[in-house]
Parts: C-alpha cells; sequence; structure tokens
C-alpha cells in the first residue's frame, strides 16, 4: 500500500524528447452524451487535453454532437445515428475505434459512459462495444451501470473503471462509508480482483487497485461534490492511458491530479466552483 505523492508527476510527464509528431502523446476516444447530458463528454475531452494527450475525438448522438462542436474550435464532435446510443451504432463505433489505433499507432484510448443513459438499448450498447474492444478504456458513470449487469466483460483487459461509492456497490462491493480504513481498502482492493479490472474508488481518500497493488490518493477538497467532477477525472485517466501509462498508474495520476486542481481551484472559486475550473487548474496542478 503506497500513498501517491507529487512525484508521480515525474513518472507521468517526462521530458519530451525534441522531435515529435502529433498522437505521439496519443488519441482519446469519448463516448458520451444523450437526449438530456451534453456536457459531460465536453468535459471529459478537455480534461483530457489539459492533461497532456495529443487530440480528443468526441463520438456522441447527434444532438448531443451538434451541441458540443458549438462549445469550442478545440473540440472535433463525430454525430452517431438517433438520440441515443443503440447497437445500430455499434458498426460505427468499432470502426472509428480501429481508424484511432491505426493514426495513432496504437497509442489510443477510450472514455465512455458519461450521458450516455441507462436504457436497456444503451446499456447493451456499450456491453457490446467493450466485448469487441482490447485497448485501454476509462469506464465511467452510464457505462458502469452496464457492466454492473455483465461484469465478464471487464476480466483480462487493460480496462479502468471509476465508480463512485454508490457504484462500487452496484458492482458487488459493501458500502465504504460504513467501513474503517483498513476495511475499505481490502474491499476495494478484493473487488479488483474479483472483476479482473483496476478500480478507481473516489472518496475523501482515493483507493486504486488492481486487485494485487494498492495505491491511496489524499489529495481533493470538500468542493468536489460538484456535478462534473468525475468527468474531470476520466478525462484525465483517459489521456494517461492514450500516452501508455498502465492503468494502475493512469488511475493514481488521474485521482492526484484531479484533486490537486480542486484544491488550486477551491481556494479561488470555494462555493462558486465548477467543472471548468478544475480543468482550468491541470496545468498549474502538473507543473
Amino acid at each position: 500500500m503506497t500513498k501517491v505523492t507529487k512525484d508521480i508527476l515525474k513518472e507521468l510527464y517526462p521530458a519530451r524528447p525534441p522531435e515529435v509528431k502529433k498522437y505521439d502523446f496519443g488519441l482519446m476516444l469519448v463516448i458520451g452524451g444523450g437526449d438530456f447530458y451534453t456536457g459531460s463528454p465536453a468535459l471529459v475531452s478537455l480534461a483530457g487535453f489539459r492533461a497532456g494527450v495529443d487530440m480528443v475525438r468526441l463520438i456522441a448522438p447527434k444532438r448531443a454532437a451538434d451541441i458540443i462542436a458549438s462549445f469550442t474550435p478545440v473540440l472535433a464532435a463525430f454525430p452517431l445515428e438517433g438520440t441515443h446510443l443503440t447497437l445500430n451504432n455499434l458498426a460505427a463505433l468499432i470502426a472509428m475505434t480501429e481508424g484511432a489505433k491505426d493514426v495513432s499507432h496504437g497509442k489510443v484510448s477510450v472514455v465512455i459512459g458519461g450521458g450516455l443513459g441507462r436504457s436497456e438499448e444503451t446499456q447493451n450498447a456499450i456491453v457490446e462495444y467493450l466485448s469487441n474492444v482490447n485497448i485501454p478504456v476509462v469506464i465511467d458513470a452510464d457505462a458502469i451501470h452496464a457492466v454492473a449487469k455483465k461484469p465478464d466483460v471487464l476480466k483480462g483487459k487493460p480496462f479502468l473503471i471509476t465508480p463512485n461509492t454508490y457504484e462500487l456497490q452496484l458492482l458487488g462491493a459493501r458500502d465504504l462509508r460504513q467501513l474503517e480504513d483498513e476495511e475499505r481498502i481490502k474491499e476495494v482492493m478484493s473487488a479488483a480482483a474479483n472483476l479482473g479490472t483496476t478500480i478507481l474508488a473516489k472518496a475523501k481518500t482515493d483507493i486504486i487497485s488492481n486487485g494485487t497493488d494498492v495505491l491511496l490518493n489524499e489529495t481533493g477538497s470538500s468542493y468536489l461534490s460538484i456535478g462534473g467532477a468525475g468527468d474531470t477525472t476520466a478525462g484525465i485517466a483517459g489521456a494517461l492511458l492514450a500516452r501508455g501509462i498502465s492503468p494502475l498508474q493512469a488511475a493514481a495520476g488521474a485521482a492526484y491530479i484531479n484533486g490537486r486542481a480542486g484544491e488550486l481551484a477551491a481556494k479561488k472559486f470555494g462555493e462558486s466552483l465548477i467543472a471548468t475550473d478544475i480543468i482550468d487548474s491541470i496545468p498549474d496542478a502538473i507543473r
């Protein structure tokens, strides 16, 4: 069991070589958005850029993609047919994933879940997509609900799942709020081992485990209870995965950076903190 410190930044962000090209530091796909939530995948994408990924391609149902494309010229949003993700979109998703792998020479990751919704059609599409890919994927928000119903999809793949306390219970763990510190650690470690994946359990002290190793992160602020703080964590993790970092280290790095950025933003904004303030503070958090 190890505590995450600022030293992790040296491992995540070594000095760049003098000559690089686009995609050397990764391509991140973000699959999210639906009828109601359009901001979530945008926050994921912007956090990914600030965390150092070279390129983000955002994939969302048409209404969400059109809205997101108007936010900023930084975001490239690909519209899927329909109002929400279904199995009809599966071929397009897989084709875009394979294309991303090719153009980035394997320096690719996916973040899936934010704002997709929990209709049966969408949940089935999420599971089918994950069954068909074997690249680093951050599974967040609505995608956690999907894999909780079919957890075998996680085993043996380089996935990272980012549950809050409630979502961790959906995955078969006990309520961490009812446990002492040592029991919390054992519970997350056991859940990761049983699921065959890496877990970043978000809490006051974040617990990260792949079933064998355990890391603890203590950066953060009580102001990070706001909507969107989980999206920024997922985006940072996705960026690190795309840069070639392992799921365990990417989870630890994302927890540290998001928590530190939240601390910096909270000092400035306090009760007025919003998720984009966290994103704007990422550059200072990784210095």
